[in-house]
């Protein structure tokens, strides 16, 4: 998502009554009805703004209640998502036509307004509803930095739904300035691990639980072997059964995965989620063939998940990032004592050694908008505490979000990457 523009988000709980919960629940379903409404009217057809637009605008005004800017930004993300299939497909990747699930909205400075009062005002299906910025007191606060600023204007944002509360990813942007503008790469940036103890885990520290889909592969294996051993027709049949069943298993525990990690990419505004390279990663995890099916299945799913989200997906190279200190950059065969366990022994700082490495594979990838001699690069890490640059410069989130210890960088933290 690079252009000539820095973005932030600066994310604020909102205050709501009832009767606006209503009218923000309504307006929700009625955004994802009206994206997929244009994805259908477009889907193998166009996949420009000014082309999904025209040709889908009438048709989601008639069918949705969404006001006409809501309708359409609904036939915008609609052409985001089938170009993030396009350019899946040009890859080889195989595609299928988007869906629209997510408790999400788009808002922009024609359907939003912001107030010095810290109040905003959000269009729905009805009319306006004036709701509270939940922020916080101190002056310098998180958000205080754009909301107060100069130099930040307000561009589209999203509104979330999560667990009964409304959260206002607030877009920001500024120029770049003559330094910045050689930055190959900028945005937010979710570094995810895999492995067999945890399925997945992330740099914000959302972790995906990997022990039954281990103990199950396992079982099967037996299962297979005993029944390849049998070498009866009926063992056969029951072989293909027991491999149906495997096979949709996987394919359920894979899917709920794959959502964790797209949902969470879009709580934290995230522009890429970055993967280790896989092309090893039988080798380094000791994963049997199934693990590493799984694995590539994983990817696949996040993948065109995230691109119908506008999200791109990557992968870097994994050399170290098990052994290397996320917080200060020292790297030894030392610092990983058990397979879950990392302990620096220059730093001493000790943290859950997925964990740690979802916040190595993260920082590759940020390292990579910094190209030219200058290192000017934009992009930030999403941690679960708020987000941080390659240079160690740390913005928290907004008030209330859980601070671990090993989230906040030492200054050093990108050293060695």
């Amino acid at each position: 998502m690079a252009d000539d523009y820095v973005r932030r988000t600066a994310i604020t709980r909102l205050e709501v009554t009832d009767e606006q919960r209503d009218l923000l629940e309504e307006t929700i379903s009625e955004w994802k009805r009206g994206c997929q409404l244009a994805t259908d009217k477009a889907w193998g057809k166009c996949n420009a703004k000014s082309d999904v637009q025209p040709l889908a605008y009438d048709d989601v005004r008639e069918h949705t209640d969404l006001g006409s800017q809501h309708a359409i930004l609904a036939t915008h993300q609609a052409a985001q998502a089938i170009t993030g299939c396009i350019e899946r497909r040009s890859n080889g990747k195989k595609v299928s036509k988007p869906t629209f699930t997510t408790p999400t909205v788009k808002y922009d400075t024609r359907t939003m307004t912001l107030f010095d009062d810290d109040t905003v005002s959000l269009s729905t299906t009805e009319s306006r509803v004036r709701c509270d910025l939940v922020l916080p007191d101190a002056d310098d606060g998180y958000q205080r930095q754009y909301l107060n600023s100069d130099t930040w204007s307000v561009t589209e944002s999203t509104l979330t739904a999560r667990n009964g509360d409304y959260f206002l990813h607030i877009g920001f942007r500024r120029p770049k300035t003559d330094t910045e503008r050689n930055t190959a790469e900028d945005g937010t940036v979710l570094g995810v691990d895999l492995g067999i103890e945890n399925l997945a885990v992330t740099s914000t520290a959302s972790f995906v639980s990997g022990r039954k889909l281990a103990h199950n592969l396992r079982e099967f294996e037996k299962i297979r072997a005993g029944l390849q051993q049998t070498g009866t027709r009926s063992a056969h049949r029951t072989l293909e059964q027991a491999s149906g069943r495997e096979l949709r298993y996987v394919r359920d525990v894979l899917h709920r995965a794959s959502n964790a990690i797209v949902d969470e990419a879009l709580r934290y505004e995230c522009d890429v989620i970055a993967f280790e390279d896989l092309t090893h990663i039988r080798d380094r995890t000791g994963a049997s063939w199934g693990h590493k099916w799984a694995f590539r299945t994983l990817y696949e799913q996040v993948e065109y998940k995230a691109e119908a989200e506008g999200i791109s997906v990557k992968q870097v190279g994994s050399a170290y990032t098990s052994k290397r200190c996320a917080e200060c950059g020292f790297t030894a065969d030392e610092n990983r004592p058990t397979r879950t366990d990392f302990r620096c022994q220059k730093c001493e700082s000790e943290a859950n050694a997925d964990y740690n490495a979802a916040k190595n594979i993260g920082i590759r990838y940020v390292r990579r908008g910094q190209q030219s001699s200058r290192r000017t690069g934009n992009s930030q890490l999403a941690l679960k505490s708020g987000t941080v640059t390659p240079s160690g410069g740390f913005t928290a989130h907004p008030e209330g979000s859980e601070v671990e210890s090993t989230d906040k960088p030492h200054p050093q933290s990108a050293e060695g990457a």
